[in-house]
């Protein structure tokens, strides 16, 4: 399947999780999809872009290991994509790589990430934290930067200050996950 082939049937694609799932299913059968699906999400002003950052969802979400050889790619792309619809599932494959990198299980991320990887995803969820985005991503973030915070000893205090001022204003949601991360953070203080 070429890049345009992937791109005309994204255009099928939907918000049901069967649509998602259908397309998520041959983009695993067939991983050399990965690099144009990227190449798609990276075109960050096309609706498309958000339907192929669906996808990447659910294919990191089965199989993280399959976007090894292109996280050069993907955090390159992550700070460029603005649509709400494509930030979600970016922020949420940035915690699921985090979540894998700090697992106490060894794993093929702690050796693949590498630390200019690791500040891309922070600066990124940073950017998302303060930007007027939805509390998903807002919550994937808090979740990405806590853990990130073992490595760079910079983003706990960035994170409590940009936690606490925003509190006041934030949804429950917010607030709940708010009081979680910051609760962590004092754990592991």
């Amino acid at each position: 399947m070429t890049k345009i082939e992937l791109y005309q049937s994204l255009n099928y694609v939907n918000h049901s999780r069967q649509k998602r799932k259908e397309m998520s299913d041959l983009v695993l059968k067939n991983p050399n999809l990965i690099l144009p699906l990227l190449e798609i999400i990276s075109e960050v002003n096309d609706p498309i872009s958000c339907k192929a950052a669906w996808v990447l969802e659910f294919v990191t979400n089965e199989q993280l290991n399959y976007i090894f050889p292109f996280l050069d790619k993907f955090v390159a792309t992550i700070g460029l994509v603005r649509l709400d619809s494509a930030v979600r599932p970016m922020a949420k494959i940035c915690e699921y790589l985090v979540i894998a990198y700090y697992s106490k299980t060894m794993n093929t991320s702690q050796k693949v990430l590498k630390e200019h990887h690791l500040e891309q995803i922070a600066t990124a969820c940073f950017d998302w934290l303060i930007g007027q985005h939805k509390v998903a991503v807002k919550v994937y973030s808090m979740s990405s930067l806590c853990l990130l915070g073992r490595t760079f000893n910079w983003i706990h205090p960035e994170l409590r200050m940009i936690l606490e001022q925003d509190y006041a204003e934030g949804s429950a949601a917010f607030k709940a996950r708010t009081r979680m991360t910051l609760a962590k953070m004092n754990k592991q203080a």
